[in-house]
């Protein structure tokens, strides 16, 4: 099918805080409760519309486990929009933000757009992380905000769409590079970010 725009995503946050059920919600519509850890990297893809045009997202859902970082730093490369995930009926992935979010502004672009998520949002009852908390992380470091349940897929489709949305508003503001590149017969733009040294 033909797309005018590829978007590279990108999933972190510690283990067993839900990013490949957030991706499988997202790309097939249904829930897994039982998934093994993720090794490496995992990856979906889904088409999207947005603003009249067809995009396709491709996503890498990496591992949180800290013997796999020097991996995922890896991924970082390319990506135009990340999906920092936190659980919020366990307090120490929260905790554990910054540290990703310093990964990912080490090893990406400034213009990068990330969308941070609280997910889990269904266990209500065991929640240890108040919304306030995650809105207020999201202000000081500039990042959009929500929660999500990959369960019930609450807020699913929209964390990737709105992310898409900032994705393609910084196209027209020219903050990312589109480079033309031909698949098989078919003519498609992948979206780069500009190095920081470009834009200084």
């Amino acid at each position: 099918m033909t797309y005018a725009y590829l978007f590279k995503y990108i999933i972190i946050g510690d283990t067993g805080v839900g990013k490949s059920c957030l991706l499988l919600q997202f790309t097939d519509k249904r829930f897994q409760p039982v998934h093994d850890l993720t090794i490496g990297v995992e990856f979906g893809a889904r088409m999207v519309n947005i603003d009249g045009k067809q995009i396709k997202l491709q996503i890498w859902d990496t591992a949180g486990q800290e013997s796999f970082r020097s991996i995922t730093r890896s991924y970082y490369r390319g990506a135009a929009g990340a999906l920092l995930v936190y659980d919020i009926t366990r307090r120490e992935t929260f905790n554990h933000l910054t540290s990703w979010l310093e990964d990912a502004r080490q090893h990406s672009s400034s213009n990068m757009v990330i969308m941070l998520i609280g997910n889990k949002s269904d266990l209500e009852s065991r929640r240890d992380v108040k919304r306030e908390e995650g809105e207020a992380f999201a202000r000081e470091h500039g990042l959009i905000f929500m929660e999500t349940s990959a369960k019930t897929a609450c807020n699913v489709e929209e964390a990737f769409i709105n992310t898409a949305k900032e994705i393609y508003r910084k196209i027209q503001q020219g903050l990312f590079d589109v480079h033309n590149e031909v698949h098989r017969d078919l003519s498609s733009f992948s979206v780069f970010l500009k190095s920081d040294t470009q834009n200084a």
